[in-house]
């Protein structure tokens, strides 16, 4: 779509159900390709900035090997290095890279600091996570959704867990996409602008895909303690499954603490999708990056 070439990618609202759809069909199609060790250079010697101030196994790899399916080149940046907003202002990194990169992918902690690098870079910036929202994984979670369940049409998402930026983004690309989307979490614990259930029965009950994360993300390890006692009743485990849709598939954008969020039975079982949603980072992302840079 000619509408997203040079468009960033910060939140999952910011783009329409239109777009978000060619994404995933041309995601499906790259996929389709790969497995047969197909690779179309869409972006030959095209140049992508990879900084990531935050730990990262699937962000990096994922766009690593995107770029380098799709002919281009990525410089991978850590924090320290780069010192984005303290050893030099966020305006003259984004001047900066925006004269080396094509787009420059960022994994950070504050949303407004995405934003601040956004509006001063003239290349795409895209969003590989914040503290507030993950559009990627939401866009790898409606693949994975579709693929295993045909599409969207009457599908039923439940969130439990903490409302975190995972929680939000995969909100938002149901409401794009036609999912209905609950969340259950405890008190406390709300998404923002998503009313939540309690009762993580509730949420499970027909549901045709039941998603988590950790309890305890990074940045938040002070409140391990309090957040396990919080969060017990909404471990996904094998009696929570049973109440949900008899095909219904369980997703988590890993890592996964066993006994935790989840257990190891439901993880490692037939209904778990979550191996297939880590793949489908790296073609969704594929995706993203060709239809939004030149």
């Amino acid at each position: 779509m000619e509408s997203l070439k040079d468009r960033d990618f910060l939140r999952v609202s910011d783009w329409s159900g239109e777009e978000l759809r060619a994404v995933l069909d041309l995601a499906d199609r790259l996929k389709d390709e790969r497995k047969r060790y197909v690779d179309e250079p869409l972006l030959p010697g095209r140049s992508f900035g990879l900084l990531l101030e935050k730990p990262s196994l699937r962000t990096r790899v994922s766009f690593e090997l995107a770029v380098e399916q799709l002919g281009g080149h990525a410089v991978h940046l850590t924090g320290p290095e780069v010192g984005l907003g303290h050893r030099e202002s966020i305006r003259d990194v984004a001047y900066v890279l925006s004269r080396y990169f094509d787009a420059i992918i960022i994994r950070t902690f504050a949303q407004e600091l995405l934003h601040e690098l956004a509006e001063h870079a003239y290349i795409p910036v895209i969003n590989g996570l914040t503290d507030e929202a993950h559009p990627c994984q939401a866009l790898a979670d409606a693949m994975t959704i579709r693929e295993r369940l045909g599409g969207f049409d009457g599908v039923r998402v439940a969130w439990l867990g903490d409302g975190n930026n995972v929680c939000v983004s995969l909100s938002e690309i149901c409401a794009a996409l036609g999912m209905e989307f609950v969340a259950a979490t405890p008190e406390g614990y709300e998404a923002p602008g998503i009313e939540p259930l309690r009762d993580p029965r509730e949420a499970a009950r027909d549901a045709n895909v039941l998603c988590t994360d950790v309890w305890t993300s990074m940045g938040q390890e002070d409140e391990r303690e309090r957040r396990a006692r919080d969060f017990t009743d909404y471990r996904i485990d094998g009696e929570l499954l049973a109440l949900a849709d008899p095909d219904a598939i369980v997703l988590h954008c890993l890592p996964a603490h066993l006994g935790d969020e989840i257990t190891e039975d439901v993880l490692y079982g037939p209904q778990c999708a979550a191996w297939d949603e880590a793949e489908n980072r790296l073609h969704s992302e594929k995706a993203l990056l060709a239809l939004t840079v030149r």
